[in-house]
């Protein structure tokens, strides 16, 4: 259980109760996971969602470093014999790491330094003297510390090694350095200039080659893109900030008016600051700007990785996948309305080895054979030409659509993808995995590095290990939003269930390989491994459809089937009846149904899977077409009105593919004839939007939108309806 500071920081960080803090500390103890902790236990967190309990989940993993860290500076400093109650209750009290370390730093071991050596001199007892302030001329005070034999042969050097010793008081002081640090970080500015040899000349770094920003302000893209003209050579940096206003605030501070020595002790305050703590301080403030970045990109990322994962399903439609190419020719692939492989060929329909008709006669044969009803073209190199000959063979009936095959290379090269196609090549493979997007993104996405999938925003520059949390985090979040059909899930799906994981997962389709469907969620408890607590974690999460029990189709929990049964009797009926009756569900009495175990929350969210069971959270799926005769960025004019979809939304703007091969851009002041502060308030990835083409830079391949004075459905509107 957390000490009371502990606590209360948590439930500061978090915006909520230290009750609710100790609840969730509770069950994540007992292996519960957050999903789970947000769906089925409302009335112990008070109905959190998984944003808070997450924070919370993050803080006591944090506090858990910054513990272990403060019982290795305390046994430090105690095997230093320099540990005082005061000091130790200090570091107890302390909830930020670089505090911490401030503190810890005159107690840390390292290199012999200039004041250390004064100190082995005797010059301490000196530096002690002038900061006590004796009254005596310092030139006298220091010439009672000459001692040729130790190398101090005037009163000179022994004022330059009393300066030395001093100056390490003044930078080891931990108030003093958060003082200047905050102040660093709050006044100073970040300047970013080409070196000399980009200058004049362009990139895409341009923007950089004389630019000023407050530190504490400037966006994390910014910062990103600042850092990767350094690594890239492009650009320098300096972190500018007013050293003297510094040194005449901290000497007020620091040094009494009246003292003796106050000229002396200023020169040193600021040799002290100079040699000693702004380096240090500098490198502080670039690590908390790149770890601001990274939060922010991170997010941005997540943000953008939610909404594909959302992407609405076609269903279970056969459909002929497309990986679209020039040379090589077109791989497609009949797939079943469960997204088995079928059939596969190639076709050339393009330039330089066209074949119109035999391209033709293989498609059309392919789709009647198999009775596929959609084509999924890959937007990758020659798919708006492929597109355009799809389009000429096919019935009207039949659905053709573009789309994203980000990420597909990735997934075709991977152990997954040999693992399922052990006989087919990589073309084959990403083939599948595009016509498999269509039918079910989620489903297909899951099999792929979440950072190949291309939807951040300087995803490579980032913390891996903490985009890789997040993002894992994500698509955790997704899944068990979106619940999983146990009977027909891929084993990486059903491993990012609540409670399974890859063992268990693997389990479950080697089951049901040997034994058939489970006709029940009770089944799942005959699977190798698949015990009381996996079970209890999972089991409202997985989906039978068509099974024994009809509630084993919705989000309710097993563990509260006794009280749809309770609420069926209430109103004269069987539980079976309660499914999809609104008249019946509306009047039920759910305050008579209270019980120590189950409170409104609970009720509530029954009632709801009640009248809707096996409800799909993610949109109804609709065709989209890019305009005709728009391929390239030859073809396109300032001025024109363009269908897109948005690709990828960052803090600068919103990423949209307009069917050319080259996504435009459309800057936040140019997202909505209104001020937007967040691209994100405006748009999401997946949009379906209209842009105006406002420039076109093929030097560096950057195309300029506008959906100023458009007509737009923004992903606010849309969430609305």
């Amino acid at each position: 259980m957390l000490n009371t500071k502990d606590r209360q920081w948590v439930a500061a960080k978090a915006e909520i109760t230290e009750q609710q803090v100790n609840a969730i500390t509770e069950l994540l103890a007992d292996g519960s996971t957050v999903p789970f902790i947000a769906r089925y236990r409302k009335e112990k967190t008070g109905g959190l969602d998984e944003v808070s309990i997450l924070l919370v989940e993050e803080g006591l993993s944090y506090l858990k470093e910054l513990n272990e860290r403060k019982t290795t500076v305390v046994k430090t400093i105690e095997e230093q014999g320099k540990l005082t109650l005061e000091l130790k209750q200090k570091i107890e009290s302390i909830h930020v790491k670089q505090e911490l370390e401030d503190l810890y730093l005159p107690f840390k071991p390292r290199r012999r330094t200039k004041g250390m050596i004064a100190r082995e001199q005797g010059l301490a007892p000196l530096a002690d003297a002038i900061l006590s302030g004796s009254g005596s001329e310092l030139a006298d005070l220091a010439a009672e510390f000459v001692n040729v034999e130790k190398g101090v042969e005037t009163a000179e050097t022994a004022l330059s090694g009393a300066c030395y010793i001093v100056a390490e008081l003044f930078s080891e002081n931990a108030d003093f350095r958060k003082r200047v640090r905050d102040f660093v970080y709050r006044k100073g500015v970040l300047e970013s200039m080409a070196v000399k040899d980009w200058e004049g000349k362009r990139s895409k770094y341009e923007q950089y080659y004389e630019y000023r920003e407050m530190a504490s302000a400037i966006p994390s893209h910014r910062v990103l893109a600042i850092r990767r003209g350094e690594r890239e050579k492009v650009l320098k940096t300096k972190l500018e900030v007013d050293r003297e206003l510094i040194a005449r605030l901290e000497g007020e501070r620091m040094i009494p008016v009246s003292h003796p020595y106050r000229e002396w002790l200023g020169v040193v305050l600021d040799d002290a600051l100079v040699r000693l703590v702004l380096p240090s301080i500098e490198l502080d403030i670039r690590g908390e700007m790149k770890k601001r970045a990274d939060d922010e990109a991170i997010s941005v990322f997540a943000a953008n990785l939610e909404k594909l994962l959302l992407a609405a399903p076609a269903g279970n439609i056969p459909v002929l996948g497309v990986d679209p190419g020039y040379r090589t020719g077109c791989k497609i692939v009949a797939l079943d309305g469960t997204g088995k492989l079928l059939a596969h060929d190639v076709i050339y329909p393009t330039k330089p080895r066209e074949d119109t008709e035999g391209s033709r006669n293989k498609t059309l044969a392919l789709m009647k054979k198999h009775g596929l009803k959609a084509v999924a073209i890959g937007n990758g190199t020659a798919s708006r030409e492929t597109e355009a000959f799809i389009r000429s063979i096919v019935d009207e009936g039949i659905v053709v659509i573009v789309v994203s095959e980000s990420g597909a290379s990735v997934y075709s090269a991977s152990d997954v993808a040999r693992e399922e196609f052990p006989d087919c090549d990589l073309t084959v493979r990403g083939a599948v995995s595009i016509g498999r997007r269509f039918q079910d993104p989620l489903s297909e996405l899951v099999k792929i590095d979440p950072k190949a999938i291309g939807v951040g925003q300087y995803q490579h520059d980032v913390n891996q290990a903490l985009l890789k949390r997040k993002l894992d985090t994500t698509v955790v979040s997704v899944v068990n939003r979106v619940g999983v059909d146990v009977n027909i899930a891929s084993r990486h799906l059903l491993s990012y269930v609540s409670g399974i994981g890859e063992t268990l997962a693997t389990n479950i389709v080697a089951h049901r390989d040997e034994n058939g469907p489970f006709q029940n969620r009770k089944g799942l408890k005959t699977v190798r491994m698949f015990g009381p607590k996996a079970f209890q974690q999972s089991a409202g999460f997985l989906r039978i459809r068509n099974g024994e029990t009809p509630l084993d189709n919705t989000g309710i929990h097993p563990e509260s089937y006794q009280l749809v049964t309770k609420m069926a009797m209430s109103a004269g009926i069987k539980s079976n009846e309660l499914i999809q009756n609104d008249k019946i569900l509306d009047k039920l009495p759910l305050e008579k149904l209270i019980s120590d175990d189950f409170g409104l929350p609970t009720l509530r969210d029954i009632v709801k899977e009640l009248k809707a069971p096996g409800r799909d959270p993610r949109e109804k799926f609709e065709p989209f077409e890019f305009a005709a005769g728009i391929e390239s960025l030859a073809d396109l004019e300032e001025g024109m009105i363009l269908n897109g979809i948005v690709t990828n939304v960052t803090d600068f703007g919103a990423f949209v593919d307009i069917g050319v091969h080259q996504d435009g851009l459309v800057h936040v002041s140019q997202l909505s004839n209104k001020f937007v502060k967040s691209p994100k308030d405006v748009v999401s990835v997946g949009d379906r939007i209209k842009a105006r083409v406002v420039s076109v830079d093929t030097e560096l391949k950057r195309i300029s939108l506008s959906m100023k004075e458009l007509e737009n459905r923004s992903s606010g509107e849309k969430k609305k309806r």
